[in-house]
């Protein structure tokens, strides 16, 4: 897929430090613009809440904690998200029922076309 967001601003949200950092690099190498990478609930509400961004990518358990308060601040700032999880579609709150959810593991592809999808969806 041709990526027409190149400098889209986001923000991950996730709690392994090496899945972090492999997320990073794909979409640093689509040409997507890194705002910041929250490794727990406290960091992911700061900077949900602070940062200029066009788009986040939200694990669903950070360390035992859910992160939908962070989909909340999201949601209420108007900013589209995904999120990325292990558990499923099952594993997500029915209040986020319309957002995408990415099932980890998954390619670059993949977070790059959920990323395209939530954008084009807000």
């Amino acid at each position: 897929m041709a990526n027409s967001l190149q400098g889209c601003r986001v923000l991950i949200v996730e709690d392994e430090p090496m899945v972090g950092m492999m997320i990073e690099d794909m979409l640093r190498d689509r040409g997507y613009d890194i705002v910041g990478v929250a490794p727990n609930l406290p960091v992911a509400l700061e900077l949900a809440s602070s940062l200029e961004l066009d788009v986040a990518m939200l694990d669903v358990n950070l360390a035992g904690e859910r992160s939908f308060a962070v989909a909340d601040v999201l949601r209420q700032r108007r900013i589209p998200f995904i999120f990325a999880t292990g558990y499923g579609s099952p594993g997500v709150d029915p209040s986020f029922a319309g957002v995408k959810v990415l099932h980890k593991p998954f390619a670059g592809a993949d977070l790059d076309a959920a990323l395209h999808d939530a954008l084009r969806a807000a």
